[in-house]
This record gives C-alpha cells, sequence and structure tokens, in this order.
C-alpha cells in the first residue's frame, strides 16, 4: 500500500478570496476614513487659505490694507525668516509679527533683542501667553477672549480716538507698565496696548485680533482707520510671516523624540485609555460561577455528529485536520489489535513494528499511510480513508 506525498493547500494557508471576505469590512472603513479626512484637509484649507499674508485677496487675507499703505507711501516687504526680520528693524520701519505663538522661545527671545532699541514700532498680532511676555515683557495674556468684537476704544491714545469702534476683541492683556496706553477694553481687561520703549524712541503694540487687518472685515466700523494708523507711522512696513521651515527654530539641545513633541494631555489620556480598556477586559472576563452541565433537550446521533464536522471540514478546506482525525482514530483502533498499549498508539517505533509482525510485512511502508503528510486534494483524501479501512480489516481478519 502506498499513498501519494504532494504539498497540501490546507486551512492554515486560505486562499485569496478568503482573505479579501474576511478583510473587505476593515478595508471600506480604512478607506472611508481616509477619504473623509482627505474633504476636511481639503475644506479647511481653502477656508484659511493666505490668512494674514498680504499678497493675499482671499477674505482671510491681508492684501487690502497692504494696497491701501501703499497708495499713501507706505512700501510692505513680506519676510518669512527671524534673520530677515531682524535685520530690517529700524527708526524708520514698522514690524508686523503675524503669528507670534509659532516662535520658538530662542526665536522670541532674539526678535525681541534685535526690535528694542530699534527706535520702530513693533505690532504683535493674536500675541498669546506663549509668546507675549517675552516679546512684550510686563504684559500677561488672560486665559479667557473677550465677548464680542467690536468695542469701543475708551483710552486716549490718538490713533484709536480717531478710529473709534473697531473689532479688536480677542486675547485680552493685563499690564504692569504705568506709561501703556490700554484701549478697547473688554471685562475691564485691554484688547490693544501700546507700550513705548524704555528709551523713549519706538513703541510695540499688542493687538488682541487680527479682525482689523483682514481683507473682508477692513470696511466695517473704524478698521481700516486703526489699521492704517498703526501700520502707517513709518515709510516702511516689514510684515513678518514665521514658518516652520525656518532653520533657525532648530533646537539647540539636539533632536527631540515624538513624545517629546506630544502634549502631556496626550499623554496622560492614553495611559487612561489603556487603563479603561484593561479594566473592562477583567470586567468582561470575570466568571459568573462553576460551570452547571445540562442536558441535550434532544438525542444527537453519532453519525450526523460526524457529518455535520465532515461538512465543516470540507468547507474550510481542512483535508489535514480530517486526516489526521482518520489516522488517529485507526491508530487508536489498532494498537490493542495487535498487542499495543494504548499510550503508545501513537508513536511510530512502538505501532509499526507490532503491526508488522501481525500481518508479516514490512512495518515500513505503513509509514507513509499512518504517519504520512496531509492529502493534497479531496480525491488523495477518499483513498486515504479506503487505505485505513482496507487496513483495519485485514488486522481484523483471523
Amino acid at each position: 500500500m502506498t499513498t501519494e506525498v504532494t504539498l497540501p493547500s490546507t486551512s492554515a494557508s486560505p486562499t485569496a478570496r478568503q482573505v479579501w471576505t474576511r478583510t473587505r469590512g476593515i478595508t471600506l472603513a480604512l478607506v472611508l476614513l481616509l477619504a473623509a479626512a482627505v474633504a476636511i484637509a481639503v475644506v479647511r484649507s481653502d477656508a484659511r487659505h493666505g490668512e494674514l499674508d498680504p499678497r493675499s485677496a482671499d477674505p482671510y487675507g491681508s492684501r487690502a490694507v497692504a494696497a491701501l499703505l501703499a497708495d499713501r507711501g507706505v512700501d510692505t516687504r513680506v519676510v518669512t525668516t527671524l534673520d530677515e526680520a531682524s535685520a530690517a528693524t529700524g527708526p524708520d520701519t514698522t514690524l508686523l509679527v503675524a503669528v507670534p505663538d509659532l516662535l520658538t522661545p530662542g526665536q522670541q527671545a532674539r526678535l525681541h533683542s534685535a526690535f528694542a532699541r530699534s527706535g520702530g514700532r513693533t505690532v504683535l498680532v493674536s500675541a498669546g501667553s506663549a509668546s507675549v511676555e517675552r516679546l512684550a515683557p510686563g504684559v500677561t495674556a488672560d486665559p479667557a477672549t473677550s465677548f464680542g468684537s467690536t468695542l469701543s476704544p475708551d483710552c486716549e491714545l490718538p490713533a484709536a480716538r480717531r478710529a473709534g469702534t473697531a473689532d479688536t476683541g480677542g486675547i485680552r492683556y493685563i499690564t504692569t507698565r504705568l506709561t501703556a496706553d490700554e484701549c478697547y477694553p473688554s471685562e475691564r481687561l485691554s484688547t490693544l496696548l501700546r507700550l513705548p520703549a524704555p528709551s523713549g524712541e519706538g513703541d510695540t503694540v499688542v493687538l488682541g485680533a487680527p479682525d482689523i487687518l483682514l481683507n473682508d472685515r477692513l470696511d466695517e466700523h473704524g478698521n481700516a482707520s486703526l489699521a492704517l494708523q498703526l501700520l502707517g507711522s513709518r515709510p516702511h512696513l516689514v510684515w513678518y510671516l514665521p514658518s516652520l521651515a525656518d532653520s533657525s527654530a532648530a533646537p539647540e539641545e539636539g533632536e527631540r523624540s515624538f513624545f517629546d513633541l506630544l502634549p502631556s494631555g496626550w499623554l496622560w489620556g492614553t495611559l487612561q485609555l489603556f487603563i479603561a480598556a484593561g479594566l473592562a477586559a477583567l470586567w468582561r472576563a470575570r466568571r459568573l460561577g462553576p460551570l452547571v452541565p445540562e442536558k441535550l433537550p434532544v438525542a444527537i446521533r453519532a453519525s450526523e455528529t460526524a457529518e455535520g464536522r465532515a461538512r465543516l471540514y470540507r468547507k474550510a478546506n481542512a483535508r489535514d485536520r480530517a486526516a489526521t482525525a482518520l489516522r488517529t482514530t485507526t491508530r487508536t483502533r489498532l494498537a490493542p489489535l495487535v498487542g499495543v498499549p494504548a499510550p503508545q498508539a501513537h508513536a511510530p517505533e512502538a505501532l509499526l513494528p507490532a503491526l508488522s509482525a501481525h500481518l508479516q510485512g514490512d512495518g515500513q511502508s505503513l509509514h507513509p499511510l499512518l504517519f504520512g503528510p496531509p492529502p493534497g486534494d479531496d480525491t488523495a483524501l477518499i483513498r486515504l480513508a479506503d487505505q485505513l479501512d482496507a487496513l483495519e480489516r485485514e488486522v481484523r481478519r483471523p
């Protein structure tokens, strides 16, 4: 008796169709998530394109105020690096810093040193707590923003009194400097400050919101008047748009890891999620009590159980499991017939010599039949079952 040895296609190596059936739901969910992310990114990028850029004509750009300043003889130059901004400071220059919070602490210190004794004017737009204390010493940003954007000047600053009401609401500031002009208060805190330089030449203006500089808000209230007076006091305007590509933003203490860049709240939140997941797993895995045996409502014949399991094996293409079950059962029944103890029924060195002596043949020829590899197709599996039946009948023959 011989058997064919072929490489099987077993349940451990699923087909491409089975892999697709199992993963198509996850794949579809990932595709939808990616499409939604792209759509949101496109919408948000269009909504704030060119914000506070004097070259942009979009609603959130500032091309209109640059054009009005040009009509009054003020030239506007855009810079994107700290070196350019520091070199441009001077007594005849107004330096506007669009987003001061994008600057690192080192950049903020360098920029303040550059304009502190320049004799010019520096305008800080929406400087938050991350930057205002370094760029304007003696000023602190209040955590709560103002209620409403249109405010009255309520101060003695000539530019504010001439402009009247304006959309300056946003970040509110507290200052300890007695010489500061505190304008456009909201809940007793100012949204526009003018800080004279200690040397008496030049000043720093802290503006809580960029609304008076935007194209779609310039023609409302006194926005245009206030913007032109703040930015047009000197013949040159340097518009600094901080960029993440600026080489001066590189950390001086070496590279920082990904976890150093994450806010501490994200790390603590992730830890809490893991703890919650562990507690949920313990709760769901708890035992509700000892196992209780229960009688089946109906009696099921053994043949039906075997047939049902065989159909499952066939549906899963699990010829390896079917062949293993057939060989194990055959060896278990043959062992007592040839005098082999039950614990040694599945050991080739014990079962094969006993079968050889009983059949008066070569026991090694039975090795592929009883201990061989799984069949490669259904035909080979049926042939294996027939050969095992024939072997058992021959051993039982008196």
